[in-house]
C-alpha cells in the first residue's frame, strides 16, 4: 500500500476556490491549463466554478500523489505567490534569492514572471523537495 503524504490542503483549496472564477484552485492543485481556461472564462461562466466545489477533494488527492512532500511546504509557498506574488517573497522562501529580489523590484518581472510560476510552482517545489530527500540520504 502506497503513503500518501499530504502535500496540499483541502481548506486552502476551498480558499482559493472562493476566487476559483479565476483559477486560482485549479493552479494550486496543479492543473495550469484549466487554470488558464477558468482565469480566461471567469470559471467557465461560472458553471465549471460551482462544479470545482465538488471536485475539490479529488483534486487534492491527486495533487498529494503527484508532488514530493518535503520541507518546502506546497500551502505556504502558494499563499506567498496569491497574495505577496509581485514581490518575490514565494521565491525567497524557496532560497531563489536573486529572482526574489529581481520581483520585487520589477512587479514580479511585469506579471509574466508571476504568471509562470502560477504554472509551474507546484513543480519547483516538488524538484527542490526531491532534492532536500536526496542530500538528506
Amino acid at each position: 500500500m502506497q503513503v500518501v503524504q499530504d502535500t496540499h490542503s483541502k481548506a486552502i483549496g476551498y480558499l482559493l476556490w472562493i476566487f476559483g472564477f479565476l483559477g486560482a484552485h485549479r493552479f494550486y492543485y496543479g492543473k495550469p491549463v484549466t487554470g488558464t481556461l477558468w482565469f480566461f472564462t471567469l470559471g467557465l461562466l461560472g458553471i465549471g466554478w460551482i462544479i470545482d466545489l465538488f471536485l475539490i477533494p479529488s483534486m487534492d488527492r491527486e495533487a498529494d500523489l503527484r508532488f514530493n512532500a518535503g520541507p518546502l511546504d506546497y500551502n505556504l509557498a502558494w499563499i506567498l505567490l496569491v497574495f505577496l506574488g509581485l514581490f518575490g517573497v514565494h521565491r525567497m522562501y524557496q532560497g531563489k534569492w536573486i529572482s526574489g529580489i529581481l520581483y520585487l523590484f520589477t512587479g514580479g518581472f511585469f506579471l509574466l514572471g508571476v504568471l509562470y510560476d502560477f504554472w509551474t510552482l507546484n513543480d519547483q517545489l516538488s524538484v527542490g523537495n526531491a532534492e532536500s530527500s536526496r542530500l538528506a540520504l
